[in-house]
């Protein structure tokens, strides 16, 4: 049967039922949703009863329509209705983003207005523009709750969500996914909303109950998303950059740190760099992707919000000894990526009083705690350097060591690469051999790189009575997939952590174009204007993420100092910075983590029980219970913890980090219904042989550059770490510098509890040991006169933001 004579129903199950366009209509009595596909093959109805006060009734219609068809319906529906006022147009909107009640009648959030923010394989990717709340009950049979102070306030709040930045979602692909996996297995509409990546998976619960299908909403995801276009030896190619804000755990900077019981972190985002050749006619597509992650140190640890206090005490608590909810954590990574993991831990190793150090030895010991239950391919690995104190050291160029970690990093994990070839009936790209990409059984099936004994020239020895162009046809064809991930971490997780990725994106970035066939060389020279154009894309993502999440854009002096900015419009830029994020943190983030909670439908308004702000703010509103339960005598310190999600929904699926699972620590999470993005090996000598160009034999570490380090720093690697060990030799310096709190002071942990008598004299000891020295010091690193745009600042008021001391008058 030819395309253009096939049926309605037909039409409708080969497009997969993406509607992109509606229109509302209203009568006194109900809301009629109008939607249609984007080839206007289609129409369909959805009704909303407008009648009850406090209840949500949905109707779907299942029938499709013609045009024709439709505009009938909708005439006999005004007819109906003459007598009360007839159909009356509402607005024309692009999707429902979800229903929500507070105390009174339920309301719906639509997208009135949207923008391209680029395409995946074809699909396009928007952002949203415009949206709009809607009250779904008719004005006539309101309660007075609707009118209420508590009702209208948190109206307000929920308002002051601005989902016209860095939200963005996607009619036809599955933009919570990576690319990796949504071409790896086929993903259910009504699962994928439960990813950890859509945030309004709660706003839409109710009607995807109700209706068979989720053609009517989007999936929201938060973070960043940028496309562009570069050119490279004439050739063009796209690259995107994708970060995704995890909705678990979600907040804002001193409110949600370290780890809930749940084994989620704050500030876990995603981010994504795919590369992919513009069509052309007929040709199948060559696309890599690259995937890492970054989030808190997952640690049950936290810091007060402090109107007096730029840089608050790190709190570590001794709630969780056998670390449960680290394990949780990397078993939830593994499911998702893959093994191994590797971690790149940037925090301090020397400060003149334990503050980061703390975290640090604390986050080693619970490595090397979890290694012990695991096989020597599932461990961990555990990768400690110090950013801080290398930047400072003058000829040190921070990015090139960062790039041989990357390298190392990418060795181990490889990056995901295919063909795709245009599918005429569908919308985009598909995968021109998805028997690539899964078994028999119908799982994710993973294609080795070449071992530790299989260099790249004993393949090409293997390899030699090939012609040149077989061996390029054999590359363009062969699909490799990503297994682990790379998990990045300072104390913010802004930073110094977008320092590193932005190197672990080049080097990776590298590969991605000899795989597309676009260079020769698998790397990029940090003076490349390649390199150039990447950096300036991750320094965007660390401001737009930075201000998600801390309040302000990011440090970049290293970004800065890279392209030969002044140094002292980079000091007034950084000054500046960090007074906004404290002023944010100190009398913004607990409204905003309010609004957060009620968004993602973490608190639940009740009649006759206390209102969200009468609670307090997250941290301080569930201290009591933390610091109520039981601390054992001995425990290395206490702290108030942030708040976990008491009504996070139930997740389903069960699965373990390699043999954790069989001491029965597996967790249910909604990303085990699907593959994960990393699975069982198969290898074949002929894929080996292409992927031999596409990534180097895993060195070892010294292998790779990094003796120096290794001599001087504290490099964790298996079970050879000594940097648990409490390091009192204090050397580092403070001051300016591109850590997360640039300007903030050093502090003595604060506890609950004593700290150990051994510990707590040899600090103390240590600091009066190195003030003299540390003045010293200061005065060398200082600036002359220091200025915001010209305007030269009292000294009291800089030592007030340096150090957190004395007073800014």
């Amino acid at each position: 049967m030819a395309a253009s004579e096939r049926s309605i129903d037909q039409e409708v199950d080969m497009s997969s039922s993406f509607l992109q366009k509606f229109r509302l209509y209203e009568t006194r009595s109900s809301f009629y949703m109008v939607g249609r596909d984007k080839n206007r093959t289609f129409w369909r109805v959805l009704k909303l009863d407008r009648t009850e006060p406090t209840e949500l009734n949905i109707y779907e219609d299942s029938t499709a329509y013609t045009e024709a068809e439709c505009f009938e319906t909708l005439r006999r529906i005004h007819e109906g209705n003459r007598s009360s006022g007839g159909l009356k147009f509402v607005t024309t909107c692009y999707g429902i983003i979800g229903f929500i009640r507070f105390l009174g009648p339920y309301y719906m959030l639509i997208i009135t207005k949207r923008r391209k923010l680029g395409e995946i394989c074809g699909h396009t990717v928007y952002g949203v523009a415009k949206s709009k709340i809607i009250t779904i009950p008719h004005a006539s049979v309101l309660s007075n709750v609707a009118f209420t102070k508590d009702e209208k306030r948190y109206k307000r709040l929920l308002c002051t969500v601005d989902l016209t930045k860095d939200f963005f979602f996607s009619y036809s692909y599955h933009i919570m996914h990576s690319l990796q996996r949504n071409l790896s297995n086929n993903v259910e509409r009504h699962t994928y909303y439960e990813s950890m990546f859509v945030w309004n998976e709660y706003l839409t619960r109710r009607i995807r109950n109700n209706a068979k299908d989720c053609m009517w909403t989007v999936a929201l995801v938060y973070g960043f998303f940028k496309q562009v276009k570069l050119e490279v030896s004439e050739k063009n190619f796209r690259l995107t950059l994708i970060a995704r804000r995890s909705r678990h755990y979600a907040g804002t900077r001193y409110l949600k740190r370290g780890v809930n019981e749940k084994g989620r972190v704050a500030n876990d985002v995603e981010t994504e760099q795919i590369v992919f050749e513009d069509a052309q006619d007929g040709n199948p597509v060559r696309i890599s992707s690259v995937v890492q992650n970054r989030g808190s140190i997952p640690l049950f640890w936290s810091q007060e919000t402090s109107r007096l206090n730029i840089k608050p005490d790190i709190i570590l608590s001794a709630k969780d000894p056998n670390f449960e909810a680290t394990r949780l954590h990397f078993e939830n990574l593994a499911r998702r990526y893959g093994n191994p993991i590797i971690i790149l831990n940037l925090i301090k190793t020397r400060e003149k009083r334990p503050r980061e150090t703390i975290l640090r030895a604390e986050f080693a010991n619970a490595i090397r705690f979890i290694n012990k239950g695991l096989s020597k391919e599932d461990r961990l690995r555990p990768l400690h350097w110090d950013l801080h104190k290398h930047s400072r050291k003058k000829g040190t160029n921070v990015l090139a060591i960062l790039g041989r970690l990357a390298t190392y990093a990418l060795n181990l994990t490889g990056i995901f690469y295919c063909q795709l070839s245009l599918d005429p009936r569908a919308d985009g790209f598909q995968n021109k051999n998805p028997s690539t990409l899964e078994n028999n059984n119908g799982e994710c099936s993973t294609y080795d790189l070449p071992s530790k004994d299989e260099t790249a020239s004993n393949v090409a020895v293997e390899s030699c009575n090939e012609s040149k162009d077989a061996k390029e046809d054999k590359q363009k064809e062969a699909t490799m997939l990503q297994k682990g991930v790379l998990r990045t971490n300072c104390i913010d997780c802004l930073d110094r952590t977008n320092v590193a990725q932005y190197a672990y994106g080049l080097v990776a970035f590298g590969r991605q174009l000899h795989a597309l066939g676009l260079r020769e060389a698998t790397t990029i020279d940090l003076d490349n204007p390649l390199a150039e154009d990447l950096m300036g894309i991750y320094e965007t993502m660390g401001d737009t993420l930075a201000l998600q999440y801390g309040g302000s854009a990011a440090h970049n002096k290293i970004f800065c100092e890279r392209r030969g900015q002044w140094k002292a419009t980079t000091q007034s830029q950084e000054l500046f910075r960090t007074l906004q994020r404290y002023y944010s943190n100190a009398y913004m983030d607990a409204e905003k983590q309010d609004a957060i909670n009620l968004f993602l439908g973490y608190f639940l308004p009740q009649p006759d029980k206390p209102a969200l702000w009468e609670l307090g703010s997250d941290q301080h509103y569930n201290a009591a219970r933390f610091l109520a339960n039981s601390v054992p005598e001995n425990s290395r310190s206490t702290m108030k913890r942030s708040l976990s999600e008491s009504s996070i929904i139930s997740e389903s699926s069960t699965a373990g980090l390699g043999a954790v699972a069989r001491h029965g620590l597996a967790e249910k999470d909604e990303e085990g219904k699907g593959l994960s993005d990393s699975a069982p090996e198969i290898s074949t000598s002929e894929t080996a042989k292409i992927a031999a160009s596409l990534s180097a034999p895993s060195p070892t570490l010294e292998e790779i550059g990094l003796e120096e380090i290794l001599e001087n720093d504290c490099f964790c690697y298996g079970d050879q770490c000594t940097c648990s060990a409490f390091d009192m030799d204090w050397v580092s310096s403070s001051g300016n510098s591109c850590e997360d709190e640039s300007y903030g002071r050093s502090t003595v942990v604060r506890s609950f509890e004593t700290i150990p008598e051994s510990t707590k004299i040899e600090s103390e000891i240590c600091v009066i040991e190195s003030c003299s020295s540390d003045n010293r010091k200061r005065d060398e690193v200082t600036v002359e006169e220091e200025v915001i745009s010209g305007i030269p600042l009292p000294q009291g008021y800089v030592r007030w933001v340096m150090d957190g001391d004395g007073h800014f008058w």
